[in-house]
């Protein structure tokens, strides 16, 4: 009698024989050493396009939304294209952070971290403009709902509060969700600082954490119970961000399709987005340990698969307009690909529907130059999308006498650009005094967490498919 032994090799997260204490080391060193000089002039850099932002925000206030390129018919530019663009940047980090934790995905653990970071700072970007585009930003607070000296209420019929409601939760719940999972993490910077300031703060901001059994069991249930409330704003957030559009009777604009359609760019955006940061931060501090090769190409086959659906979205949409028979519609969406446009259609669908389609070959999927470049061409797409989606249906509307060609003034594009510092600046803070990388939660995916996975002395012990048929 024989028995047949398979060894089925599980997949390697961490890779380098690394021990529990070499991943603290590895992680906290970036906090507790001084800052690269490359730190200090992209953060310098970062700081001015901040204050280039600030400038800009400060100009429109002064002179009001003329200075903008909005004419009629074109009642929304940039400001609402960079809005939703942004707005989709965020939405990796929570489908990282929830949805891949409620699927006890490991390999989330090298990534969730800066992920849900680069949400916060998205979003805080996003935020600016929908603000901005009312005009008269003094009265912004009328969009809450809040009595007023004019005892006026906000309109709940429109589409532009529901995003108030929406944002500003999903920006709450993510912002919890980071900091909770980041609790573990600033304990073992205030164990391991040297100054009596950092001690002070990562301890205030540890909660007390002392690591007891009783802490873990309630952290996990937290953790789990905002895992459950963020996972549905992955698919609300960006639902109703499309209802600005869908509900809307313009040509382009109104369609079901909408709201799937809008929350598979958000996320093909997304994971693109951390994709470009994760290999930057990967070679800057020597992480390939940790952020390796196969969490790479697990991303590249999220970003293939979410790419796919939105070229489908792309056709689907044609089919509509075609077999809707409503010429509005047709006219539409054959002047996207035709009119004046088309350019900015084009470069949409080349970078969001045919760039993806490399991640088919497995050698693409796994080379960190072509995911870097490819990353970055999907996001310039995503905002040429949003682009064709915003200006193309507006542009040229029912009557052909009030056409109008949209274009952007300088101070379009220079907010625009200054949002780039707002989010540098906070993320390479970010970088620089927090652990980028979950090393509690990197811990757990390790073999050596394994209670079965070592014998007393500390020998491996091989694992044996025991359900093999013996003879």
């Amino acid at each position: 009698m024989s028995q047949k032994t398979t060894y089925i090799p599980e997949p390697e997260l961490v890779q380098g024989n690394h021990t529990f204490g070499s991943i603290t080391s590895l992680v906290g060193d970036i906090v507790e050493t001084p800052a690269p000089r490359w730190w200090y002039i992209v953060f310098a850099i970062s700081t001015l396009l901040l204050g280039l932002l600030l400038a800009m925000l400060v100009y429109l206030i002064w002179e009001g939304t003329g200075v903008w390129g909005l004419n009629n018919p074109v009642g929304w530019g940039w400001a609402i294209v960079n809005f939703v663009w942004w707005v989709g940047i965020g939405h990796a980090g929570t489908l990282i952070s929830a949805i891949l934790f409620l699927f006890r995905q490991g390999w989330r653990t090298a990534i969730n971290r800066f992920a849900e970071a680069m949400t916060i700072f998205a979003v805080m970007c996003a935020g600016i403009f929908p603000a901005v585009h009312v005009g008269r930003i003094w009265v912004i607070y009328w969009v809450f709902p809040i009595p007023n000296q004019m005892q006026m209420w906000p309109n709940f019929n429109s589409p532009l509060l529901w995003d108030v409601f929406a944002v500003s939760t999903y920006f709450t719940v993510s912002l919890l969700f980071w900091y909770v999972g980041l609790i573990p993490d600033l304990a073992t910077l205030r164990d391991r600082v040297k100054s009596a300031l950092g001690k002070k703060l990562y301890g205030g901001f540890a909660l007390g954490w002392t690591g007891g059994n009783r802490q873990w069991q309630h952290y996990e249930k937290a953790y789990l119970i905002l895992a459950g409330l963020a996972t549905p704003l992955v698919l609300s957030v960006h639902t109703i961000v499309s209802f600005d559009f869908a509900v809307s009777i313009i040509p382009g604009w109104h369609t079901t399709i909408f709201p799937p359609y809008f929350v598979a760019g958000a996320v093909f955006s997304g994971f693109a987005m951390v994709m470009t940061l994760m290999l930057i931060t990967r070679k800057l501090y020597n992480l390939q340990d940790i952020m390796t090769v196969n969490h790479i190409e697990k991303m590249n086959i999220i970003i293939l698969v979410t790419g796919n659906m939105v070229g489908f979205a792309y056709i689907m949409e044609f089919f509509i307009a075609w077999y809707g028979g409503f010429e509005y519609e047709k006219f539409a969406f054959v002047n996207r690909a035709f009119g004046p446009y088309a350019w900015a259609y084009w470069t949409m669908f080349l970078c969001n529907v045919i760039t993806p389609q490399f991640f088919w070959f497995k050698k693409m999927r796994t080379s960190i130059t072509a995911s870097f470049i490819l990353s970055i061409i999907v996001n310039i797409g995503m905002w040429f999308e949003r682009f064709v989606i915003t200006v193309t249906s507006l542009a040229q509307d029912y009557i052909p006498a009030s056409w109008g060609y949209y274009s952007p003034t300088w101070v379009d594009v220079l907010t625009y650009v200054g949002t780039f510092g707002l989010f540098f600046s906070h993320f390479l803070l970010f970088l620089r005094f927090l652990p980028m990388v979950a090393m509690s939660e990197i811990k757990v995916v390790m073999p050596q967490a394994d209670p079965h996975y070592y014998d007393e002395d500390g020998n491996e012990i091989k694992k044996i498919d025991t359900s093999s048929e013996t003879k």
